[in-house]
């Protein structure tokens, strides 16, 4: 993480005056950055579409399909560090145009491997757009974080995760109705084998929507790179090295809710990223919903629109209450639904699927939250392990490995297994260790 998210929570207090003022300066960047969070949210859940559309076009099996997410999440770990290093090299706004510039050229990728039919451009190409989301994310959350008064960095960054919320509530619509409803396969009955022409069709079919995508990406980046965004004054050599002498001899290994809340977050990313992936997929089944892979995609708008509504739900709740009680709840209640999903069928079992959205709505800036709490100094180093470990997503393909030996719905118990995991965390994990505790704390 860069540098100046360690300044937070530092700034004097400000007069009515001077926070009117502030707030007309980087309100309109606000705005804008707002816009990044809503499409990389809106890009990384149109994968959830894309992912039945290219096991019927590549005639994949469970394994080979999350694989194809696993390469995405793989991204955040392998690209982190290198944009972390980007960022102190050239700036936040230039990071963000590169972050760009990089996604738009995976989603040409994109068009690339639909009009060779090739699996492996399409894997290729998928790294390449997360590795600009990962970009994005590493300059965009600190940016927000410190370009107004500190003592509103919480409202603005639930402000602009809001917006993310919206992009991926929106993606399944454009995907369902861009990528499989224009395709053979996404109209088509379970298990319906697809001729040679139809295949060829349905993965061409995805080069509408990556065009217009990738034209909206460049044109983000053209707009933010002519914007006058509010310069971040770094810190000082001498202030640096206060900061580096407060450090010397703290350890992060002595704060249990982070060292227990990097695997939180690794175990929640499988679970959450495990449900979406194979969402269409298992209420498409006869025994379930039996629908069409189209008219399943708007029942994953239901699934995204729930996470959307919880997490205004869970930060309403932790008003009155406390962080950790509220995501001991929510894991309770994710569990208790992936087990219906699990052993129930027919609607009983589709809906509590899309239910387990409401619950896992509040669990990751929840996780992130207390896993940051106590830190300190060490803060910008705890949020960055956290944040690599987003790359838990790419063990999703563990689950579909246990699909495709012991069926589909019976997959869904490895997402039960993380919810008590999170609930584990959410109980006793998250607690400060006692020697980690300042003096008479």
């Amino acid at each position: 993480m860069a540098g100046p998210i360690a300044t937070v929570g530092t700034t004097a207090p400000r007069t009515g005056a001077e926070a009117a003022r502030d707030r007309g300066a980087y309100r309109p960047a606000l705005s804008l950055l707002a816009s990044l969070f809503f499409m990389w949210g809106f890009i990384t859940v149109i994968n959830n579409t894309l992912l039945p559309h290219l096991r019927s076009v590549f005639d994949l099996d469970y394994t080979q399909t999350t694989l194809i997410e696993s390469v995405w999440f793989i991204a955040y770990f392998v690209a982190s560090i290198p944009a972390a290093k980007l960022i102190e090299r050239v700036g936040y706004q230039r990071a963000l145009v590169a972050g760009l510039g990089i996604m738009a050229l995976g989603t040409l990728g994109m068009i690339l491997a639909a009009h060779q039919v090739s699996y492996a451009i399409t894997l290729t190409a998928l790294f390449v757009i997360a590795s600009g989301i990962t970009l994005l994310q590493v300059a965009a959350n600190p940016y927000v974080a410190v370009v107004g008064p500190a003592e509103s960095a919480p409202a603005r960054l639930n402000l602009v995760q809001a917006f993310n919320s919206f992009g991926t509530t929106l993606a399944p619509l454009f995907g369902g109705y861009l990528i499989l409803g224009r395709s053979a396969a996404g109209n088509a009955a379970a298990g319906t084998i697809l001729t040679p022409a139809e295949r060829l069709a349905d993965a061409q079919s995805v080069q509408l929507p990556y065009l217009i995508v990738a034209a909206i990406l460049v044109g983000l980046a053209v707009i933010i790179a002519r914007f006058p965004l509010p310069a971040l004054g770094g810190a000082g050599g001498a202030t640096a090295r206060a900061v580096k002498a407060e450090r010397a001899g703290l350890s992060l290994w002595r704060h249990r809710n982070l060292v227990l809340g990097v695997p939180a977050i690794f175990i929640y990313l499988i679970a959450e990223i495990g449900v979406s992936n194979l969402f269409i997929n298992f209420v498409s089944q006869p025994e379930i919903g039996d629908l069409t892979h189209a008219q399943a995609s708007r029942y994953l708008f239901l699934l995204w629109g729930g996470m959307m509504v919880g997490r205004f739900a869970g930060s309403y709740l932790m008003q009155a209450r406390a962080a950790e009680t509220v995501l001991a709840g929510a894991a309770i209640g994710a569990c208790a639904v992936m087990l219906v999903a699990t052993f129930a069928t027919g609607h009983w079992a589709m809906w509590a699927l899309i239910s387990v959205g409401l619950f896992h709505a509040i669990m990751f800036p929840t996780i992130f939250t207390l896993g940051i709490r106590g830190l300190g100094p060490l803060t910008e180093e705890g949020a960055g392990l956290l944040i690599m470990a987003i790359a838990g997503g790419s063990l999703v393909v563990v689950q579909g490995w246990a699909a495709d030996r012991f069926g589909l719905q019976h997959s869904f118990l490895i997402t039960a297994a993380c919810e008590l995991y999170v609930l584990f965390y959410a109980l006793w994990g998250c607690r400060p260790a006692a020697a980690a505790r300042p003096a008479g704390a």
